[in-house]
């Protein structure tokens, strides 16, 4: 009798962790930094939690390591501290020539899982300019908070047709279709086939800072 119960844990163990592995290689990552910018902005937990909108129970418990942030969460806690999304998913690290395997990538994802975000840059300091792979399940959709001031978005369709709506302008793209706009204001994005997941390549600006 023992034995059947064995073989299911066995066989359900290694993809909960192959799926989970990415995402929570990220955590102790934007513990730290969190933690960082905000003593560098004087901040109490309480205080950044009213300019982000984030609870301080959350914002707590990532800086402890003990929960993952969701793409969203960690947008609107870079937008409070006026610092690229990369400064809060980075590790200092020294120069030169990079492979980022698609096997050990570490991934931000969406709270139900439909949407995630893949950095195809070296996660080793801020930058101004980051790459992205996204990837939207069958009729999902990102609602994104509008980014910093001067912040755009060029984006390519490379799997699917995604519809995307920029504060209320919605624009369908084909495979192959590229868009280009200021991303400082709502913004979504949605896979419009049902049968099939969408994949977009962005690449996002931020002004730079005088």
């Amino acid at each position: 009798m023992p034995k059947p119960p064995e073989r299911r844990r066995r066989a359900a163990t290694p993809r909960s962790s192959a799926a989970a592995a990415p995402a929570q290689d990220l955590t102790p990552v934007v513990g730290k930094n969190l933690k960082r910018f905000r003593a560098e902005h004087g901040l109490s937990l309480e205080g950044l939690s009213k300019v982000s909108g984030v609870s301080r129970a959350m914002l707590g418990q990532i800086e402890l390591g003990h929960s993952t942030p969701t793409i969203n969460v960690v947008w609107k806690i870079a937008r409070a501290l006026d610092v690229p999304f990369s400064a809060l998913i980075s590790e200092e690290r020294g120069m030169g020539t990079w492979v980022l395997p698609k096997s050990k990538a570490r991934l931000l994802t969406s709270k139900d899982g439909a949407f995630s975000s893949r950095a195809l840059f070296p996660m080793d300091r801020p930058r101004n300019v980051e790459f992205y792979e996204l990837r939207l399940g069958p009729g999902g959709r990102e609602e994104a908070e509008p980014h910093p001031k001067g912040t755009t978005e060029n984006l390519i369709v490379a799997a699917g047709r995604v519809a995307v709506a920029i504060d209320g302008d919605r624009r369908l793209l084909e495979e192959g279709d590229a868009i280009f706009f200021e991303a400082d204001v709502p913004h979504s994005y949605e896979n419009v086939d049902l049968g099939a997941e969408s994949i977009m390549h962005l690449v996002m600006t931020y002004p730079q800072k005088l």
